[in-house]
């Protein structure tokens, strides 16, 4: 019930994504709760919310070092802000980044991105909605909007937190009595899991769920030449913008350089600028610490001498809107002393340097599961082809004069799906990347193919992720001819685990879609057979199976094939089962009487003979069963040509450990006959749509 369930639940989340659910304007309600709803109930009723989904408990600090009952957790209590402050407040002044200030959890790469946040008003209004306080219609109940995996989500929370020694454990303000970054944290950990779900990450993660944008990376020690430019047009646009030190040991976490930088420590970039210094402009670059008082001491540091040489109206300027922990430091400081900058484009169409023409956008939700389409890198060209597959097609070359190549910009960014979740039972990030083929002429233009082994045995990728890493999004800028590619999403290994979005920006016109196999089926030349036809030695063994009844039944079906596959020693299988044989029955038995006569029995002999000889071919180590792959090829050459999804299903439903033997594969075939045959009946008009009442419904599948 659990797959069939899983699947008709994926199918009404493709239709709601359709009707716009997810969209900016329809956030999806996390764990359906809706806010107005709550909070109204608890107006009407005079009560708190306490909130069942993430509740003020144990469990919900963690796991590992925030465990229950360990040193860290011991003592907490959770309470409200009306319990901490005597005015407690919602937002004091506007949001501000002296709001975020780290506490006991390594989360300052989501600090950095929240303190990036405060500095665009309209993004922070997106995160953190409108009209929210402790004063009118107060329940205890507040809600934030996050950008999840290709959807934006709103997620209510209670206002209950976390608390050791009177004062709060994580992220608080500096103002004693706002809240709303200690309760924004908490909604961004109720949908990760945990708090200590949030313990180290990178900045653009942060900035991506906080605003749906696509972010890029750039390593400091091979800068390009006008990465000054870069930033400049990035903070001008709104970007997000994050930078670290790289640490090269595990004694470095946290280290402090001799002028006070953190290493392996997130910082937010919130400003840049030229000043004359003694005759010649200086670029000086502006950085957030969201600890606050650990700052830069270097050169143009807050009391640093170099001040004292410049216009005094300059310095006023420069220092009018400092916050405690930010600081200024030369640009050729920041790219010598920091390893690392992370740029998150708010929209598709900042991703170009110059052009501002609006990017197209498609975003792909796909899944790799073992035994079906988790087929890892081309490292393991057995089933590196089983992976899911997409195809662009670049349409038209850029406008850039300066360039002599003809040649397409667009972005492929590929992100896997809830791994923090998953932290909690000693899961995290997988290593992924992404290929590109260029697509050969045979196969332009088509849809319905899922290229197999032997075309990836004979074509190397034209292009690649930069990288396989174990990060939660992997994006590549790439720059190709017009023409149509094939992108193959994998993690490193094969038989990992994880759901995916990808998507792709391009600056011209392009379509993309995903390529998977039509799903048919080809039953060949049905047989007429008649008794006349029928061998007198098949039908001496018939009458001494079937009785005097002269048919035969689901147990008698069952301890004859049992009997005969025995003889076979080169076949493993734990022998068909009562329900098998039932569908086997149901797929031949004409005459409703759920017992097979001589002919019927003939055909369905005839069908599994063929079967058998179809498994001995794709049983290619002769172990006397299949591996999941080998399987899907076995089953097109049965007839039927099944999509992802479908395959998917097969491997959930019939194979063991990856593992499928004799009888589940004869039970796949004639399962699928059996389904393809009914639709067909139901389908009167040949339209590929079939229509039924809910009787037949109902008889068809409890007959099955």
């Amino acid at each position: 019930m659990y797959l069939t369930g899983g699947i008709s639940a994926s199918i009404y989340a493709n239709r709601l994504r359709a009707e716009g659910m997810g969209s900016v304007d329809r956030a999806v309600p996390f764990a359906n709760q809706d806010y107005e709803a709550l909070k109204q109930e608890c107006v009407e009723s005079g009560s708190l919310f306490e909130d069942p989904y993430f509740p003020a408990e144990p469990p919900s600090l963690g796991f590992k070092e925030l465990a229950p009952y360990s040193s860290k957790t011991r003592d907490v209590e959770w309470m409200r802000p009306t319990e901490l402050a005597d005015d407690p407040q919602f937002i004091v002044g506007g949001a501000t980044r002296t709001d975020i200030c780290q506490g006991a959890l390594g989360d300052c790469w989501l600090l950095a991105a929240i303190a990036s946040l405060t500095l665009n008003e309209r993004l922070l209004h997106r995160v953190v909605p409108h009209g929210q306080s402790f004063q009118d219609d107060y329940a205890g109940i507040f809600h934030f909007q996050f950008w999840q995996f290709g959807e934006w989500v709103d997620v209510v929370i209670d206002d209950r937190l976390p608390v050791k020694d009177g004062e709060l454990m994580f992220v608080h303000s500096a103002e004693g009595n706002e809240f709303w970054s200690a309760l924004l944290e908490k909604a961004y950990a109720k949908l990760n899991g945990s708090y200590e779900a949030l313990s180290g990450g990178s900045t653009t993660e942060g900035f991506e769920d906080f605003t749906g944008g696509v972010s890029e990376m750039y390593e400091l020690c091979k800068a390009p030449r006008d990465l000054y430019r870069i930033i400049s047009k990035a903070l001008e646009r709104g970007s997000l913008l994050g930078c670290s030190i790289d640490i090269t040991s595990a004694f470095d976490m946290e280290a402090v350089t001799f002028k006070k930088l953190v290493k392996g420590h997130a910082y937010s970039v919130t400003g840049l600028k030229e000043v004359d210094y003694r005759g010649d402009m200086v670029r000086l670059i502006r950085i957030r610490n969201p600890w606050g008082q650990v700052e830069w001491t270097g050169a143009w540091s807050d009391s640093s001498h170099e001040w004292d040489e410049i216009d005094p109206s300059e310095r006023e300027d420069s220092h009018l809107n400092m916050e405690d922990g930010e600081f200024w430091m030369s640009f050729s400081d920041f790219l010598r002393q920091f390893s690392r900058l992370e740029i998150c484009n708010l929209t598709p169409d900042v991703l170009s340097d110059d052009n501002l023409s609006h990017w197209n956008t498609i975003k792909f939700f796909g899944t790799w599961r073992r035994g079906s389409t988790a087929g890892g890198c081309r490292n393991h060209p057995n089933t590196f082809w089983i992976n899911p597959q997409y195809k662009i097609t670049l349409l038209e070359e850029d406008d850039d004069p300066e360039d002599d190549e003809v040649a397409c910009s667009f972005l492929v960014a590929l992100m896997q799906k809830d791994r923090r979740r998953y932290r909690r039972q000693g899961q995290d990030m997988h290593t992924i990347g992404f290929a590109l083929y260029e697509i050969p002429e045979e196969y332009r233009g088509c849809q319905n193919v899922h290229l197999k082994k032997n075309f990836f045995l004979g074509h190397s990728s034209c292009a690649r992720s930069e990288t396989f890493i174990n990060l939660r999004e992997v994006s590549t800028r790439l720059r190709l001819p017009p023409g149509e590619y094939l992108i193959v999403p994998s993690t490193f290994e094969p038989g990992k685990e994880a759901d995916f979005v990808l998507r792709v920006f391009t600056e011209k016109q392009s379509e993309t879609e995903e390529l998977d196999d039509e799903v048919s089926a080809d039953f060949g030349e049905e047989e007429e057979i008649t008794e006349d036809d029928i061998d007198d030695s098949f039908k001496t063994l018939f009458a001494q199976l079937a009785g005097e009844d002269m048919e035969i039944s689901i147990h008698e079906l069952r301890t004859i094939l049992n009997r005969v596959v025995s003889r076979h020693k080169d076949l493993k299988t734990d022998g068909f089962s009562t329900e098998s044989c039932r569908t086997m029955i149901n797929l031949m038995d004409k005459d409703g009487s759920a017992r097979l006569g001589l002919v019927e029995f003939q055909i369905l002999w005839n069908k599994i003979r063929k079967w058998l000889g179809i498994f001995r071919e794709f049983d290619l180590d002769k172990s006397g069963a299949m591996s999941s792959y080998e399987m899907r090829l076995a089953v097109e050459a049965a007839g039927f040509k099944l999509n992802n999804k479908l395959n998917q299903i097969l491997v959930a439903r019939y194979a063991e450990n990856e593992m499928i033997d004799f009888d589940n594969f004869i039970c796949c075939l004639v399962k699928l006959e059996a389904m393809f045959r009914s639709f067909q009946q139901f389908d009167k008009e040949g339209s590929g749509v079939a229509e039924m009442s809910l009787t037949e419904w109902l008889y068809l599948t409890m007959c099955g």
